[in-house]
């Protein structure tokens, strides 16, 4: 994990951008991300989200601009320390073929001490604390694929807490669990935020889901960065028709009095 001294900013993207060939898919854009915070890329299908995250994660390398990580260009880390400060969920998982909960936790310690090191108490204790923090010390024992879910994403949350980066970066985390499960993990993911100092990016389809959990809001739309702000400031009528394209209208939460979207 980044620690106690370092700053506060996370990243820092300068005019990047992203082209395959002759076409743009991302850029440029520019922005600040800092610790502590839970930010949700919104925007409709095709408008840069998961190019970004991939970025950031350094997945892909931009065609243009620079990343900054912790006040160092992104391009300069080495692999394992950059997976020591940097967790990064794709939106398609691997397969977990015969791996137990436990054992897909532990794999989250390898960059601290490659794959063919040793397991020591401290790499144990990491990884049983992040089965704890994710709620699933009681499926530590279960195979992967044996879980629903919610229970599966919540074990490969457990394998990025057990790594102990200072930042997740998380690309459609709840696109394929019913509501009580996307409820669940976005729950998680701000607790851990929270409990951790972490720096959160995660890309998500429901603006409301988004305005829920997330501190910020980032809309991207072809590729730009149209705005962002906190829940509050984006879920406004004419805000989220300049993102999504279509007629919004916006709602008081009940209970909570939170902003609510919806399509006329």
């Amino acid at each position: 994990m980044l620690t106690a001294a370092a700053t506060q900013t996370a990243f820092h993207v300068d005019a990047v951008r992203f082209a395959v060939g002759e076409r743009t898919l991302l850029g440029p854009v520019s922005l600040e991300l800092q610790r502590s915070r839970v930010y949700g890329l919104i925007g409709h299908n095709g408008s840069g989200k998961s190019t970004l995250v991939k970025l950031l994660a350094r997945q892909q390398p931009a065609s243009s601009g620079d990343i900054r990580f912790a006040e160092r260009p992104l391009a300069g880390w080495g692999a394992r320390e950059l997976a020591r400060a940097l967790a990064y969920l794709p939106q398609t998982t691997p397969a977990a073929t015969g791996l137990t909960v436990r054992e897909l936790a532990a794999l989250g310690r390898y960059p601290w001490h490659g794959a063919l090191g040793r397991f020591g108490p401290q790499d144990r204790s990491h990884i049983e604390e992040a089965l704890a923090l994710t709620d699933m010390s009681a499926f530590a024992d279960r195979l992967v694929d044996e879980l629903s879910g919610g229970e599966r994403q919540r074990a490969w949350l457990a394998m990025l807490v057990a790594q102990n980066a200072g930042v997740m970066l998380l690309d459609e985390p709840i696109s394929a669990l019913d509501i009580a499960h996307q409820v669940e993990v976005l729950g998680l993911v701000r607790d851990l935020s929270r409990k951790r100092d972490l720096c959160v990016v995660v890309v998500l389809h429901d603006p409301n889901m988004a305005a829920r959990y997330c501190d910020e809001l980032i809309a991207l739309k072809q590729g730009r960065l149209l705005t962002r702000g906190t829940p509050a400031e984006i879920m406004q009528v004419e805000v989220l028709k300049d993102i999504f394209g279509v007629e919004m209208g916006v709602l008081k939460h009940p209970v909570s009095g939170q902003p609510i979207g919806y399509v006329q």
